[in-house]
């Protein structure tokens, strides 16, 4: 039997009992063929539990639909294809719909409705939608490319988005070369950056988990976050998450580059006035795919956030002054992790 558990119960039309009555829809992790391949996927269906029949599973035909495109999404990770949800995403980076974002590429107005449904996309067309989210200057000249297929007001509507992200992807760009400077001397594995190397997609990944994870999230209370989140990551496993190094300041644990990785693309900063003084707030600017992280990692982040969830920055820095690793670092020094891993229990 597969694995399986009950998301909700609802109200629905059962026709075992043929009337509507509550049921449970559950999800179980089983198999399927998708072009000759098999795929692992997740499975949702609808479980009668008062029917007298043998069988007392039902699976309505939205529900057929979404499974379809489940086993399809995991054939194609299993390809390294852009999975339905991520095609809406590059799409929604942009602010545009299904049709526009396939003529904007030059394509017939329902292929990226068929992509984001049903269809498969080919390796090439796979490319070009890969282009468009990691290149909005390749997205800017598709659009003027592929002008004609759109009126005048829309196109200068599309046009200022892309634009926007066009400068957003440059002061990106800029930042990550700051980091990059910043950690040359943190080239290779060793005590202050847990044993390994800066990476800095998976900070970005961080930093957008515990933004959309935990409410009213500030710059001070995010950086100790990830510190917790390091730290815990190599108590349980001997290697940090990220590759940040970390210093003893005096509102705790701050990473090396900490004004440049809010600035990351799964981030936006609004600026607050709290008390006559400036906060920045961290909003989500993308989605973040847990498909992203470990089962380890997941677990480690699932933990800090709900840990801190209800902390304020002031009470979260507070705590962290009573770590070890806190309280035997000179101030201004390089935390060692080797410490860290004296982390108090936070469950």
């Amino acid at each position: 039997m597969s694995k399986e558990y009950l998301i909700k119960e609802i109200y629905v039309d059962c026709p075992f009992c043929r009337n509507v009555h509550m049921v449970e829809k559950r999800r179980r992790e089983t198999q399927g063929i998708v072009k000759g391949e098999i795929v692992d996927y997740k499975e949702t269906f609808y479980l009668c539990p008062i029917t007298n029949e043998e069988e007392n599973e039902f699976v309505p035909a939205a529900l057929m639909d979404e499974n379809l495109l489940s086993a399809r999404d995991a054939y194609r990770k299993l390809k390294g294809l852009l999975t339905s949800d991520e095609i809406a995403e590059i799409r929604k980076f942009y602010e545009v719909t299904q049709s526009e974002f396939s003529n904007l590429l030059g394509w017939g107005d329902i292929t990226v409705t068929r992509y984001e449904s049903k269809k498969i996309q080919d390796e090439t067309y796979d490319s070009i939608m890969r282009m468009a989210r990691e290149n909005p200057l390749f997205t800017l000249q598709s659009l003027e490319k592929h002008k004609a297929k759109f009126s005048e007001d829309k196109y200068r509507r599309i046009r200022r988005k892309v634009v926007e992200r066009v400068e957003e992807s440059a002061i990106q760009y800029l930042k990550k070369q700051e980091i990059s400077s910043i950690y040359v001397n943190f080239k290779e594995e060793n005590e202050y950056n847990g044993y390994k190397i800066l990476d800095l997609d998976k900070v970005a990944s961080v930093i957008g988990y515990f933004a959309h994870s935990v409410i009213n999230l500030f710059k001070v209370k995010l950086m100790k976050l990830l510190w917790y989140a390091d730290a815990l990551h190599f108590k349980r496993h001997g290697k940090a998450m990220t590759g940040l190094v970390y210093k003893h300041m005096t509102y705790g644990a701050l990473p090396l580059a900490y004004d440049e990785i809010i600035h990351l693309p799964t981030v936006k900063i609004e600026e607050k006035i709290i008390c006559d003084e400036i906060s920045y707030k961290i909003i989500p600017n993308m989605k973040v795919n847990v498909s992203d992280f470990t089962v380890e990692e997941l677990d480690v982040l699932e933990t800090i956030s709900t840990k801190f969830k209800n902390y304020n920055s002031k009470e979260i820095v507070e705590y962290m002054h009573e770590e070890r690793a806190y309280k035997e670092t000179e101030p201004y020094n390089i935390i060692s992790f080797n410490i860290s891993k004296e982390l108090r229990e936070l469950r």
